[in-house]
């Protein structure tokens, strides 16, 4: 059995040594990379050969790539790499890495055409000022040979170690059996359908109620499959920490029987840098320092523990001294199943899906709470800058710096200056702002590659903002929109600019076509044609509706036909909204959630409650409760517990909470949850009327139902739940809406 690894892989195994220095970079953005690397051929000859596909074997390794260039007439390999800023101010080990690479390629081109050697070269191509600054060097193919064999020589030892870790773990995958005596109701449906997936190649979009174990049910089919189907990774990627830690939990059962499974959790880099004021090198970090030359048996000890949560990756990390977060990132490449947030493989620039194309893996992504991707990945593809945030960084800044910012808030100024309302959407990108943007990055970034000492934390969001907004700026398109928003800055007229991506669907499509299959789940994925349209599914993809384990005696819906919660309505609601709390409390005592539509209505109706029945215990959310306020929140749940508690429809305790038998028997929802009619929203509504015919909802009513099912759905948790859900407004008597409601519930 032969191990297949992709060139760049090989050498960034084999080639990195010393510092983990991140001064060079950020590197230019993939559409910058592709420009650049077009703009490179098109200077050269018409029988210049691009991306040449090469591959070969030594032992083992099957190695494989693809090589920039080739130019026959000069017998000259071409590696080329983009970049901006000073390259002398590139670090050594990065250089290696490159010649690295350069130079297996230029062995696999001799053996593949019978050379007696040729030029290898690098080209660096600076992004900003187009220029081109190429390294050559002549390499007999006896010498590429043996630099080959040697790179291969430093992976065989891992490579077999891999091989004969693919081979148990398939083993033990294929013996596999469900954990548990029997399948929920509705389980063995939903794992049918996942395997099915998975050995088809289908994308897969399941409602499945909640209390049926969907983590499980989609995990252990997907496992069951991987042997098979030869999948090298299984991603799960949830909403929530919560969610996370069920995946991690199922997965170590399994693992009881899969002891060879190797699980990795990815956690953000805030969350799991030990020194954040400390700067990604090795002249400030001493984590950073000779990283390279201590990965290797920190890889190793990593790669034999087995299930990677974020304590034993940082215990580890830490006992060979070196990152947590940079450990996390190496062991992706390593691990078969990977658990973290969607934009591990969703965002623009995802570590999960570039590792997937770099190394051409075969792959199943789960998504958990599936419900949510639309709202996280409008935030992933929207990029906001605030001038508050720029317009005062010039006192301070280096002269460099300073000139480009004054620059940059002129030409802000100017952009809004003639703008007359406080909300307006600009027909076209604002190019000469873009291009200030474009050089403050580049100007930031030679700044940390002089200096050892990090960014100021203004400074660095200035940046990292500016970074995000011209990379959207480069795909920017009907799916999005730009607009902009004045602000109250007291003597000066400031204003936020905002690329606000509207439609997901094209970023997120050839994501899911990466994947050899995706499964999409959730308990509230009604109607099938809205998230088909936003999320970019193909039309080919397959639809499960799990038939509940509940029945509908379990839980009584009442509607509140002569209630509005209309905004105008609102005062003469609230005395009608506390009479039917107090009552269905007093003929149920126990513990209850009320939803309310923001914090200013909720304040309301709990204030008219509390006068009129202080005898019954109430509690509150709050505006930006910390993780502690919201666990004491939950505490009072308890089984014997009795009173209501007070939350916003949307928020922390609308959905991912689990509160099950006594913990929680009702909730009232005085909502539709239609989001806040506004400027931007209405936007939306015209634009997905342009695109789908149906602007009002997709951008109100289908995202409204779907919190209060979410919300409704806290109330029944397993077959043996009983409870009461009030639905308070006159709208959820409308047919339209109660077509979109659960089909066991029965609605009194």
């Amino acid at each position: 059995m032969e191990y297949r690894v992709a060139v760049r892989a090989l050498c960034e195994f084999s080639a990195k040594q010393g510092d983990l220095d991140l001064r060079f970079t950020p590197s230019p953005t993939a559409q910058e990379g592709i420009a650049g690397h077009q703009r490179v051929a098109a200077r050269r000859a018409a029988e210049y050969q691009r991306e040449v596909p090469l591959q070969g074997r030594y032992r083992s390794l099957e190695v494989r790539g693809r090589a920039d260039g080739y130019d026959p007439a000069r017998n000259r390999l071409e590696e080329i790499k983009t970049y901006r800023g000073d390259l002398a101010r590139q670090p050594a080990n990065h250089r290696q890495l490159h010649w690295a690479q350069a130079r297996v390629y230029g062995w696999l081109l001799c053996q593949a055409r019978g050379l007696a050697g040729l030029e290898v070269a690098l080209v660096y191509f600076d992004i900003v000022s187009q220029k081109e600054t190429l390294l050559g060097e002549y390499q007999s193919a006896e010498q590429l040979r043996l630099f080959f064999e040697a790179q291969c020589e430093c992976f065989l030892a891992w490579a077999e170690g891999e091989l004969a870790h693919r081979q148990a773990r398939d083993r033990q995958l294929l013996a596999l059996r469900f954990p548990f005596a029997a399948f929920r109701q509705g389980q063995r449906p939903l794992a049918e359908a996942v395997y099915k997936s998975a050995c088809t190649g289908t994308l897969l979009l399941a409602q499945a109620p909640t209390g049926i174990g969907k983590t499980l049910g989609t995990l252990f089919p997907t496992l069951k499959a991987m042997p098979g189907q030869a999948l090298d990774k299984l991603f799960f990627l949830a909403a929530k920490t919560s969610g996370r830690g069920l995946a991690l939990d199922a997965l170590e059962r399994l693992r009881d029987q899969a002891p060879g499974l190797r699980v990795l959790e990815l956690v953000a880099r805030d969350k799991s840098c030990e020194h954040p004021d400390r700067a990604c090198h090795g002249e400030s970090c001493p984590l950073a320092r000779g990283f390279y030359d201590r990965l290797p048996a920190a890889r190793a000890a990593a790669a034999a523990h087995g299930t990677l949560r974020q304590a034993e990756l940082r215990a580890i990390a830490l006992e060979h001294a070196i990152c947590p977060y940079y450990l996390g990132q190496e062991m992706a490449r390593w691990a078969d199943v990977i658990v973290g947030d969607y934009n591990y493989y969703f965002d623009l620039g995802a570590l999960l899906h570039g590792l997937t194309q770099a190394n051409d893996w075969r792959v199943c992504v789960l998504v958990d709470e599936a419900h949510n991707l639309l709202e996280r990945a409008r935030g992933m593809y929207s990029a906001e800058l605030d001038q508050r945030r720029f317009s005062g960084l010039a006192k301070a800044a280096p002269a460099a710096l300073a000139r480009v910012l004054r620059k940059l808030n002129r030409a802000w100024s100017e952009l809004h200056r003639e703008q007359r309302q406080a909300y307006a959407v600009l027909p076209q990108l604002p190019l000469k702002l873009i291009g200030l943007l474009q050089q403050l990055v580049g100007e930031v970034t030679d700044l940390l590659a002089e200096t050892s000492e990090g960014l100021s934390p203004e400074l660095r969001d200035a940046y990292f903002a500016a970074m995000q907004f011209c990379r959207l700026a480069e795909l920017f398109d009907d799916h999005s929109l730009l607009d902009c928003s004045l602000l109250d800055s007291g003597r000066r007229r400031l204003s936020r600019l905002c690329l606000r991506n509207l439609i997901p669907a094209p970023f997120l499509a050839p994501r899911f076509a990466q994947a050899r299959n995706s499964v999409l789940f959730s308990a509230t994925l009604n109607p099938r044609h809205f998230y088909r349209d936003t999320l970019g599914l193909p039309e080919a993809h397959a639809w499960l509706d799990v038939e509940p384990p509940f029945r509908s005696e379990q839980l009584q819906v009442r509607l509140a036909r002569d209630v509005s919660t209309r905004f105008a309505d609102r005062q003469a609601s609230l005395a009608p909204i506390v009479e039917r709390l107090a009552r269905q409390y007093l003929e149920r005592p126990g513990n209850y959630l009320a939803f309310f539509s923001s914090f200013d209505y909720l304040q309301q109706v709990a204030e008219l409650f509390q006068r009129e029945h202080p005898g019954i215990t109430c509690w509150q959310q709050t505006r930006q409760m910390d993780e502690a306020a919201r666990e004491a929140f939950l505490a009072r749940f308890s089984e014997d517990g009795q009173g209501i508690a007070f939350a916003v429809l949307g928020g922390a305790f609308a959905e991912g909470i689990d509160l099950p038998g006594t913990r929680l028997i009702g909730a009232f929802i005085a909502t539709l949850g239609l989001p806040q009619v506004n400027p931007v929203n209405e936007e939306l509504r015209a634009r997905m009327q342009a695109r789908f015919g149906a602007g009002y909802d997709y951008a109100y009513f289908y995202p409204g139902l779907q919190k209060v099912v979410q919300a409704a759905g806290r109330v029944i948790r397993t077959p043996e739940d009983e409870g009461v859900i009030h639905l308070i407004d006159d709208r959820f008597a409308q047919p339209r809406t109660r077509r979109l409601l659960p089909g066991w519930w029965r609605v009194d």
